[in-house]
């Protein structure tokens, strides 16, 4: 358990990431070694309200932390994001739901399922859920679950189920981001009570029950990019890192390595204003939209330096036993996510472009 719930301590979580990675990658699994120290260094807490125990903490801290761990180990970067984001999650909930959930302390692992599938039933003792939700990263290690999922009338929501409630399938099968254990969640006809159910509107507007402050008003949107970018960032210095060892004392650089470098740090320009932004508290639409852009746009950017790093490196990058071919393959990985897709993540600024052009057009002719 981290000393202060107010600050992370990502340093010891890297190493102890960096360590384990190779094994990680082997075995398509996190070590339970690099988990304890990622919820040792806060987090799992870092997004819980204050008033659970949480460290209520900021998007800025939580990226340079996450990139931080990712330096060592992109997928122990990943689940650390994760965990802390899906852990915000919670305080969407009813209050005795929050009560529920963090009852044992503000370190429960939470696995969330954002996209809705499967199926709720209403009844007199609450809903009835049933279905399969793939690539639900941590879930073999989570303590509870939040799976989004849509109720035969209304919009969709969120229910959160203890571990003794759920199962998981061996679905995670990749190239990169191997030990994320990204599997497939299913639930079969459990029983939610009402105090474990929220609206998915409400983390989508950024409304808490009993919750103010920024870490909580905040747009799900506004930071949904930065959930999944930070742990590009840390393997993109941590494929710098390693890229160094490839160089030899008197020999020159290629230039491409500088262009990388200069990516990794427009990257994290990128995102450090997104978080930043977030940290304000509630943002508006032109605020999101952006933030979603400059998420995509830094992931490209990191997949960009991390493939001029491999091509600097020739083939002794691509050795098995150098992290500089697994953070590349992360990388490529990671990136696909459909938040980091360019095309999607920038769909909502042109909106407002159109938007704003086209009444700037009506004002002129008026």
């Amino acid at each position: 358990m981290a000393a202060d719930p107010h600050v992370l301590d990502a340093g010891h979580a890297r190493a102890v990431a960096e360590r384990h990675a190779g094994h990680a990658d082997e075995h398509r699994a996190v070590g339970p070694e690099t988990v304890e120290a990622v919820v040792a260094a806060g987090f799992a807490r870092h997004l819980v309200p204050a008033r659970w125990g949480g460290g209520e903490g900021g998007f800025a801290e939580l990226t340079r932390a996450v990139a931080e761990v990712g330096r060592g180990d992109t997928s122990a970067a990943w689940l650390a994001s994760l965990f802390a984001y899906s852990a915000r999650l919670g305080a969407y909930l009813p209050e005795d739901g929050q009560a529920e959930l963090w009852d044992k302390g503000p370190d429960v692992l939470v696995a969330a399922a954002l996209v809705p599938g499967g199926r709720a039933r209403s009844t007199p003792e609450g809903w009835r859920v049933s279905g399969h939700w793939p690539y639900t990263s941590g879930i073999d290690t989570a303590d509870w679950t939040l799976a989004c999922t849509r109720p035969e009338d209304g919009g969709p929501v969120f229910v959160a189920v203890p571990r003794a409630d759920f199962t998981t399938a061996d679905s995670w099968h990749t190239v990169g981001m191997r030990g994320t254990a990204s599997h497939t969640l299913i639930l079969d006809d459990v029983l939610v009570p009402p105090q474990r159910v929220f609206r998915s509107a409400d983390a989508a507007a950024g409304h808490s029950a009993g919750n103010p402050g920024p870490a909580f008003e905040v747009p799900l949107r506004a930071i949904s990019g930065l959930t999944f970018t930070a742990p590009l960032l840390g393997a993109a210095r941590g494929a710098f890192d390693d890229f160094r060892r490839t160089l030899r004392p008197g020999s020159p650089a290629p230039a491409g390595v500088a262009r990388a470098d200069g990516e990794t740090d427009a990257a994290d320009l990128l995102l450090h204003r997104v978080a930043v932004t977030a940290d304000r508290g509630g943002a508006g639409p032109a605020e999101v939209a952006r933030g979603l852009r400059d998420s995509a746009l830094a992931a490209s950017l990191l997949v960009s330096a991390v493939d001029r790093l491999v091509t600097a490196a020739g083939t002794a990058g691509q050795s098995r036993d150098r992290p500089l071919q697994r953070f590349w393959r992360d990388v490529h990985t990671a990136s696909s996510h459909v938040a980091l897709r360019f095309d999607k993540a920038s769909a909502a600024w042109l909106q407002l472009l159109e938007e704003s052009t086209d009444k700037r057009s009506v004002d002129e002719h008026d």
